[in-house]
This record gives structure tokens, sequence and C-alpha cells, in this order.
């Protein structure tokens, strides 16, 4: 399996995942332009797409949908809540609706209903045979239910949107400042933090911090703070790094 984040944070999503059989991004974020910009990067065409997975249809996710879409033809996979809030796709032909797990050949998709203020929010395990993708983005927490189904994976994207005191001080509004920290907005470094040090195991090998916000938080902080809380749970673990807005991550 093959991994890269294409873009990641308030101005758009997409993660590209490769197979044997597949080749997936999930959300597509940004423009059209830029997206095939990147797959030009790794020696991937647009053409080459097989499916488009949507998480939620908020516009960072979605931007670059309409027109991806109406040129390339590809699959896109989404809830029935999200085909209905999405106006785009009203006279799209090539859409698979989910609910629950979805099967793409040596694929298992595993949707895992994330907290974001969206008609309809999931996150995903992407597993092939061999690997185990954790997809955990916009969201105010994770389920302790999901536990289970999360633990002990190969590669985990796990939002660490902002550093608490940065966003308190900053120059967000106070409703804005309540709806980043609420039960339906996004995790901070603290939040993603703890969950890492109850969902990593002896099969992760590496992890990647998303959805960084530009203006209340840095890579640092969001480094900083992850690895001193493994610290604190005596957890040696030191393959992480971070997503960014408008460059590609390395191939994982």
């Amino acid at each position: 399996m093959k991994v890269v984040v294409l873009a990641s944070g308030s101005e758009g999503n997409a993660t590209y995942i490769e197979t044997n059989e597949i080749k997936l991004i999930i959300d597509l974020g940004k423009n059209a332009k830029y997206i095939k910009e990147q797959l030009d990067k790794i020696k991937v065409t647009p053409e080459e797409i097989d499916y488009i997975l949507i998480s939620h249809t908020h516009k960072d996710h979605t931007s670059a949908l309409k027109v991806f879409t109406n040129k390339y033809k590809t699959k896109v996979l989404l809830s029935q809540e999200m085909f209905y809030d999405l106006n785009d796709l009203k006279d799209y032909d090539n859409i698979i609706i989910y609910e629950d797990d979805i099967y793409l050949k040596n694929v298992k998709i595993e949707t895992i209903k994330s907290s974001h203020d969206a008609p309809d929010s999931r996150n995903f395990i992407v597993s092939d045979n061999k690997t185990s993708v954790v997809y955990v983005t916009d969201t105010g927490y994770v389920n302790r239910k999901y536990f289970k189904n999360l633990k002990n994976k190969d590669i985990y994207l796990f939002e660490s949107n902002h550093d608490i005191e940065m966003l308190m001080n900053g120059p967000y509004p106070k409703w804005l400042k309540t709806r980043v920290l609420g039960s339906f907005g996004h995790l901070s470094n603290k939040d993603s933090s703890f969950y890492l040090t109850k969902l990593i195991g002896e099969n992760t090998k590496k992890i990647v911090l998303m959805h960084l916000s530009h203006i209340n938080n840095t890579p640092e902080k969001a480094l900083e703070t992850v690895n001193k809380t493994f610290k604190e749970y005596n957890i040696e673990f030191k393959n992480i790094t971070y997503a960014k807005q408008s460059e590609i991550t390395k191939v994982i």
C-alpha cells in the first residue's frame, strides 16, 4: 500500500491511497488543478483514480469535486446524507452510496461515525491484506466504542488541529473558538496525543499529524505535544511527521 497526503488544512484536504488493485483519494479539497499537479509528482494521472471517498461535505473537503468528476468521471463514495447536501452531484451518474463498511476488490474500508458539524461525518480504516491505515480528522472527539477497531494499525493519519492556548489567545471570535473546542469541532494537539497513546501498538509504523491550523497551531507545537505525551506514557515511538496545506508528504 502507498499513502500520500496531497493537502491537509482549512484550505483543502485530500489523501491518496494505492493498493495492488485500486487507487483511491479520500476527500477532494483545494482545486482540480492542484490535485492533478500533486498526483503528477507521484507519477499518477487523474484518469487512474478509481474512487473518491468523501468524509463529509464541508468545502475544504469537496471544493475540487465538481470540476474533477466532470472531467474524469471518477466514482464517488459517500453517504446518503452527504449526497443530499452536495448539489453539484445531483445529476452525476458515478455515485456509490455507503452506509456502513465498504468493500472494493481487496480493500475493506471501515466507516466510523465522527463528531463534526456536518450533515454526516465519517472517519475511516482502510485495509488491504497487508496494511491498515487510520484516517481520523475533523472530529470533536473519538468515541471510545471505536478504540478496538482503531487500535494497533500500521499508519495513523490523525488530526492535530490546534494548540488550545494559541486558539484562546488568537484572533478567532468567541463563537468560532467555542465551535473549534466543542464536541463537534476539531481535535487539539492535546486530544490527538492522548488518543494516540491509547491506539498505537507494535504494528504501528508511522503517524502523520493532520489538519494543522496555520493560525492556532505550529508543526513544532504539534510534534512537541505528542512527543511529550508519549514520554509521559512511556511510549517509545519517533516516526511522527505532519501534513502541510499546500505540499504533499513523502510516499508512505
